[in-house]
């Protein structure tokens, strides 16, 4: 077995034991040390350094757009008319799900995702964990829980997955169809207020 080792910012060292190296996609993300160091040299590094290893939400969704594809709203209406076996994975929580959502989507909240796509957990959805080999489209509000849900799926070995680039906010722009938990359809301007960003002043950078 093989042992990994990360610096977690501001906190201890944090291990990683893996029956084997690390795959270059999550080489990349967590960065070149989580290969190369050696637990026995781990040192605790200055706090700039430490710093330069944090990886803001903006630039982590970069890093996983190198391996993850993307796809706009008008391209998941010709998928769905050309595949009637394209699964849609709304990665929202099932509150934003009951809300509105495209109609045949399965929800799967990001928080128990990777649970959900293997068998013996209290999480796991069998359709999911079956969908390895269907084309897979993930979808959140925006486009970007979409990317890091559609990472770890092809992490898990999913080998046709893609992010909506958007999300459901783009596919309610482009005036495609979204149900509310009763199964009728969410009238747009109602679906664009509650897809509009609100921002609370004490969720605001410091200045």
């Amino acid at each position: 077995m093989a042992a990994q080792w990360r610096l977690r910012p501001n906190g201890p060292v944090r291990f990683v034991v893996a029956k084997e190296p690390l795959n270059e996609s999550w080489s990349r993300i967590l960065g070149p040390e989580s290969q190369s160091a050696s637990p026995r040299s781990i040192q605790k590094l200055p706090n700039e350094s430490e710093k330069n290893l944090m990886k803001k939400f903006l630039q982590l969704i970069s890093d996983c757009l190198t391996d993850v594809g993307e796809i706009m709203p008008w391209d998941l209406e010709e998928r769905l008319q050309a595949n009637p076996e394209l699964l849609v994975v709304d990665v929202r929580e099932p509150y934003e799900y009951d809300a509105m959502h495209i109609e045949g989507s399965l929800c799967v909240p990001r928080g128990i995702l990777e649970s959900a796509c293997e068998w013996d957990y209290e999480e796991t959805i069998p359709e999911l964990v079956r969908a390895r080999q269907r084309e897979v489209v993930v979808v959140c509000r925006s486009g970007y829980r979409s990317v890091l849900a559609a990472f770890s799926l092809m992490v898990l070995g999913y080998e046709n997955v893609v992010s909506l680039k958007t999300g459901l906010r783009g596919w309610n722009d482009y005036e495609q169809p979204l149900l509310d938990v009763a199964g009728e359809p969410v009238d747009i301007e109602a679906a664009d207020d509650y897809f509009t960003s609100r921002v609370r002043e004490d969720q605001l950078s410091p200045k």
